[in-house]
């Protein structure tokens, strides 16, 4: 296989091992529901995807179409998000408490800076 490939991929990896990593940290260190749920959809989901996109290079190189990939990393870029919502409003639904302060417009009576 191409060299140049191989580090390619190895880079991307590299990289998205990066981000799954910040998407751990976020996901243990963040303190409430709604902050934590930005973790795994957004560094997550990039890393992932970079894994994905190293393993259809690598296929490329070998000579064989990287459609597989190519659709994994279509459908977790579209059901990540759509989850995410979901499991927003459910506990908006339910009234789960935020720790994070409100903005000052956000709050009637509160006067906007």
């Amino acid at each position: 296989m191409n060299p140049f490939i191989e580090w390619t991929a190895a880079a991307v990896i590299v990289i998205a091992a990066f981000f799954l990593l910040v998407g751990a940290i976020g996901l243990v260190r963040l303190p409430d529901f709604y902050m934590r749920l930005h973790a795994p959809t957004k560094a997550s989901t990039l890393g992932v995807g970079g894994v994905l996109i190293a393993s259809m290079l690598v296929s490329v190189g070998h000579g064989r179409p990287g459609i597989a990939e190519l659709l994994i990393t279509l459908f977790l870029f579209v059901t990540a998000p759509v989850s995410a919502n979901l499991l927003a409003q459910a506990a908006l639904h339910l009234k789960l408490p935020a720790r994070a302060p409100a903005p000052d417009d956000a709050v009637p009576g509160r006067p906007a800076d």
